[in-house]
């Protein structure tokens, strides 16, 4: 399965127990919705997790038996990405390998407090299974640079790479390790996990994984989500976790592309010219190409944001 990672978009979370999911995927409740994830872990408390499980069984099955009917390919294929967001690996083995879920329509699992200890075991438990996976980087280990480091270089050298679209950022429970809560005032990027976000981009995307930010829970803050997501943008991440369907469309916009962007892409892609003014920014191919191919990626998913800016284009 390839699955670009700007195909992720506003990833909602939605608890378990919740009784209208199978609404959400198949009768378009939330439009513009792209992923969710199925969460049985944090938004889950402990004496929910049975109803929880319950309420996954009878989801797989009508998801399942609503694949099978469908009549054409399209009646199926405008549905979102759907994870499973399990409390651990012991769950995980269950939903694995007990016949009462069908996990035949399900994209692949959120692989909750992942580190270099439990890899492993990931490996192991995935290796066969068809199942895309989004590791979330949630632990104290994630402060640490030389762990980072060594589970980015250990993870690119493993076929398990091929398996991950993106890599999650965990912020609340981030900031949960520090005992501290995110401002009411402010972007993530100005409080202490500004470094640490700087840090993922630069360890992980050096060995070509991609990043999702993490949630901005203001929900009735629309401006200040603005200004974090040009800040999301600005970092190389590819998406971000959203709480509230309000927040999808912002998260959309953020990661359209502008004309400028397009432009550049496109002649960067196609000329035979080593060096090139364009917009009023020099324009290299050599070491501009990786970038130029990620905005006709975003280009493609998102589209062109809506500007009167019309490139021009001036050559040195």
């Amino acid at each position: 399965m390839d699955i670009s990672p700007y195909s992720l978009g506003a990833t909602l979370y939605m608890p378990a127990t919740r009784s209208d999911i199978l609404d959400v995927i198949l009768h378009n409740k939330i439009p513009e919705l792209r992923s969710l994830v199925i969460c049985l872990e944090d938004a889950v408390s402990d004496i929910d997790v049975h109803t929880a499980l319950e309420n996954l069984t009878t989801l797989t099955h009508s998801l399942a038996d609503y694949h099978q009917q469908a009549t054409t390919q399209h009646s199926y294929a405008n549905r979102p990405l759907i994870f499973i967001r399990p409390r651990n690996i012991a769950m995980a083995t269950t939903l694995l390998h007990d016949n009462q879920y069908k996990l035949q329509t399900m994209t692949g699992f959120v692989l909750p407090k992942f580190t270099l200890d439990n890899l492993p075991h990931w490996e192991r438990l995935l290796h066969e299974q068809p199942f895309m996976c989004m590791p979330t980087l949630e632990t104290r280990d994630v402060f640490d640079v030389f762990k980072m480091q060594q589970l980015s270089n250990t993870l690119a050298q493993s076929s398990f790479k091929e398996k991950i679209i993106a890599l999650r950022i965990g912020g609340n429970d981030l900031m949960s390790v520090l005992g501290m809560r995110r401002s009411r005032c402010s972007t993530l990027y100005e409080g202490p996990l500004g470094y640490t976000i700087k840090m993922l981009v630069s360890v992980f995307g050096v060995n070509g994984f991609s990043l999702t930010s993490p949630v901005c829970e203001l929900i009735n803050n629309p401006d200040l989500l603005q200004q974090e997501l040009q800040q999301d943008v600005d970092h190389g991440l590819v998406g971000k976790t959203a709480i509230h369907p309000e927040q999808i469309k912002h998260i959309h916009q953020a990661w359209q592309t502008t004309s400028i962007e397009f432009a550049d892409a496109i002649q960067i892609l196609n000329t035979q010219q080593s060096v090139y003014q364009s917009n009023g920014a020099m324009c290299e191919p050599a070491t501009h190409r990786r970038w130029a191919k990620k905005v006709l990626d975003r280009r493609a998913h998102y589209g062109l944001k809506t500007e009167n800016e019309q490139p021009i284009q001036r050559h040195l």
